[in-house]
């Protein structure tokens, strides 16, 4: 049994909600749980008793552009900066930042690990990046440690974004119409994710550092939809349509608000390939799950989400 007094920040978004059960499974107790609204209160109060911070809550990428930019600066970097400057003077030991790949680059060229120069592009990105540096740059007491952890797209049990999508797609049995795009990308299993964190709490021989977390292998998305199909018992229906004729189409559903947009397009056939090898070396540990595993888990949920949590 691992017994640790823990809060948890945005403990009910779709990756707190995966943590919160996750740890419950593995006798990891005494779990604090806040939303975004009540981390004044946490901060005007300290941390008494808390051995873990792990850092969830955060203003999430907006595809479609709607959100004031100075939402991201205030709630991903000032939000992030008061809670660490507490921490800082807290009896508190480990500090688990979840940012996020978009603060290193929104575009991969081969394989992005650590040693990449962080150069985002979007204030969403700008803002993880803010928070990490002040992270970083702060003197750090005897027996406190840092993570900052950068997930890639992660997927899983109450997962609403693009593999949903996808999802819907093959259900209603409609041709996937992007297989001309050739591309490799990589996904992260949520359940991966929480086993990272159970690592990072139950631990103490992981030194502190940014550390990027992917699962093993990456895949294209015409395998991704393999995977889907088949985790349906179906087979698999992939159009290989001109790349240029969909672009148009999707500059189109841009201005007219769409379903395929630029911005939609770019993030099912972009690749973006992202190396997990520091943080498997220092864990020496495998991810529990493969991507393919994990796909499935997602899918599956996707088709009963009461069965499948």
């Amino acid at each position: 049994m691992i017994a640790e007094n823990i809060l948890i920040t945005g403990g009910s978004g779709f990756v707190g909600q995966n943590l919160i059960t996750y740890l419950k499974k593995h006798d990891i107790l005494n779990l604090t749980i806040t939303n975004r609204d009540e981390l004044n209160k946490i901060i005007d109060n300290r941390l008494e008793d808390i051995n873990t911070v792990i850092h969830l809550a955060g203003k999430a990428h907006d595809l479609i552009k709607n959100s004031n930019p100075e939402e991201y600066y205030r709630i991903n970097f000032e939000l992030t900066k008061s809670l660490y400057d507490v921490f800082l003077a807290s009896e508190s030991s480990k500090f688990i930042f979840i940012s996020s790949v978009k603060a290193a680059t929104d575009e991969v060229d081969g394989v992005l690990d650590e040693s990449s120069l962080p150069d985002p592009k979007t204030d969403y990105g700008k803002s993880k990046l803010m928070a990490e540096e002040y992270i970083q740059n702060q003197v750090l007491p005897a027996g406190k440690s840092y993570f900052i952890m950068r997930p890639c797209m992660i997927h899983g049990p109450g997962n609403k974004g693009n593999l949903n999508l996808l999802y819907r797609v093959v259900e209603k049995n409609i041709p996937y119409p992007l297989g001309g795009f050739i591309n490799k990308r990589s996904f992260l299993s949520v359940e991966n994710l929480c086993f990272v964190i159970k690592e990072l709490i139950s631990r103490n021989d992981i030194p502190s550092g940014v550390y990027h977390i992917a699962d093993d292998e990456a895949i294209s998305t015409n395998e991704l939809v393999d995977i889907i199909s088949y985790s349906m018992n179906k087979t698999a229906k992939i159009w290989k349509i001109s790349p240029p004729l969909i672009r148009f189409l999707a500059r189109v559903g841009t201005v007219l608000h769409l379903p395929l947009t630029t911005e939609r397009l770019n993030k099912l056939t972009e690749s973006y390939m992202v190396s997990n090898e520091k943080l498997i070396k220092v864990l020496n540990k495998s991810m529990p799950l493969s991507v393919r595993e994990g796909l499935k888990q997602t899918v599956l949920h996707f088709k009963d989400p009461n069965k499948y949590l």
